[in-house]
């Protein structure tokens, strides 16, 4: 049985009624006229550069997601996403190796409940039974009275956690998420009480804190974690903080770029400046999260693709970014600056926890790869050796007159296995997950299999 949630942000709403009309007014002509049928490449996805037919546009997605790639930019030929090309290079010598775990951006929306070890019950084999594992922390962790989460065309919304609640997102039976990017437009919800709840908070958790920062001559600089002889480096900035302005001579405690902008190309120059500095601390991994594009549209545009490929160039193994609530495609890029090096792109990993029920808002991915060092023709090199992508979906549903909700794999849910949801919901979550993901993306037979959408079907 289906949850009582809202399905998506437009059923929760809070504007007048003559906004309202305003709005049903346009999605009916986009609807007439499917003048959004693809990416508007003329739309804000920054609250601070949004007018209102930027705030059109995010509503119509919300309810009908953009799954087209960008009109005329050839989008599906820039993503190289067959996933065979992974492996160690021929005659590289493995010394050591590490396995992790990456997944969607975590929000705890204020009027749900979430039950500790039973949310991550059924994937935490993915996330936590990984050498490390690594998280985007949409909600800041308060002391502050809790905020709901109210979406209106006169502010964006607020985001945040107590710390009980926070003790729920944070891992499952002892276990916790080892990093954390912090960094996203929520992060300045709750001013700098917020920032150093959730700081002091990681601190408690042995967590590492990776896009904010606690003093000036932090700022420009990686965060690093050593695990078995691997030394990782990471790396982070947002877009933007929702129009929230940092006080006076304090611009230095978040990482915020302008990566998505409708007026200007991506600015990379902070999250080079990042990389570099892992890159002179001598790190054999670099893992960058951009927190960027396009809410609801089921591609990357065109310029994110271009910007990730300079990251990777720069020195970015693998980057895994947050943002749009959906998932889209993971690439399998094989660098100029090495050709042996294959770097992953995640562009979104979608939601892993939020509060809306809409089959593609509910879909996220968890990414887990085995990172292996060694040498290769006298060089220290660490490579992926192995990378699978898991489908998964948030499991919301009534339970002995309690709503609950867990996390899902997909492949557990398939050929009429749910027992709690219709098979025509899961059909339709599965729908999304084809879409983008296509017949090399996934890496479980039984999904790979059943696919019946690819992505070249969608691109006339």
């Amino acid at each position: 049985m289906i949850s009582n949630l809202p399905s998506t942000p437009a059923d929760a709403l809070d504007i007048s009624w003559a906004y309202r009309l305003k709005i049903n007014i346009v999605l009916i002509l986009a609807r007439i006229f499917r003048f959004w049928d693809y990416p508007d490449k003329k739309t804000a996805t920054d609250f601070e550069e949004m007018s209102s037919r930027d705030i059109y546009y995010w509503v119509h997605k919300t309810t009908n997601p953009i799954t087209r790639p960008e009109k005329g930019e050839r989008i599906l030929d820039m993503l190289m996403t067959d996933n065979s090309v992974v492996g160690l290079p021929q005659d590289f010598e493995k010394q050591n190796s590490l396995t992790m775990a990456a997944g969607g951006d975590l929000l705890y929306p204020q009027g749900n409940e979430y039950e500790k070890d039973f949310l991550f019950e059924n994937v935490a084999d993915l996330l936590f039974d990984q050498d490390v594992s690594f998280m985007s922390l949409e909600s800041p962790v308060t002391t502050q009275k809790l905020v709901k989460e109210i979406i209106s065309n006169k502010a964006a919304p607020t985001e945040c956690c107590s710390r009980e609640q926070f003790n729920i997102l944070k891992g499952h039976k002892g276990k916790c998420f080892t990093v954390m990017n912090t960094a996203n437009n929520h992060t300045f919800d709750l001013g700098i009480e917020g920032m150093e709840t959730t700081r002091k908070i990681f601190a408690e958790n042995d967590i590492l804190n990776v896009g904010v920062n606690s003093r000036p001559d932090e700022f420009g600089q990686g965060q690093i974690l050593i695990r078995n002889g691997i030394k990782l480096g990471f790396v982070s900035a947002t877009f933007g903080l929702n129009g929230h302005k940092l006080p006076a001579g304090e611009n230095y405690r978040i990482n915020v770029s302008k990566l998505s902008s409708k007026f200007i190309e991506p600015e990379l120059g902070l999250l080079k400046q990042q990389i570099d500095y892992c890159k002179n601390q001598q790190c054999d991994f670099i893992i960058a999260s951009p927190h960027w594009g396009w809410e609801f549209e089921c591609f990357p545009r065109k310029k994110q693709i271009e910007a990730a490929h300079r990251l990777v160039e720069l020195g970015a193994d693998a980057i895994i970014a947050s943002h749009p609530h959906v998932i889209q495609p993971v690439e399998y890029y094989r660098t100029q600056r090495d050709p042996n090096r294959i770097a992953i792109i995640a562009y979104s990993m979608g939601s892993l926890t939020w509060g809306y029920s809409a089959p593609y808002l509910v879909l996220s991915l968890i990414l887990n790869l085995t990172l292996s060092k060694g040498t290769l023709q006298g060089n220290d090199l660490t490579y992926i050796e192995k990378a699978s992508v898991s489908p998964v979906f948030r499991s919301s549903f009534n339970s002995g007159g309690k709503m609950v909700t867990r996390i899902e794999k997909l492949t557990d849910h398939l050929d009429g296995l749910s027992k709690n949801h219709p098979q025509e919901y899961i059909t339709e979550i599965k729908r999304y997950a084809d879409l983008v993901l296509g017949e090399y993306g996934f890496s479980d037979k039984k999904l790979k299999d059943s696919v019946d959408i690819k992505p070249t079907k969608v691109a006339a």
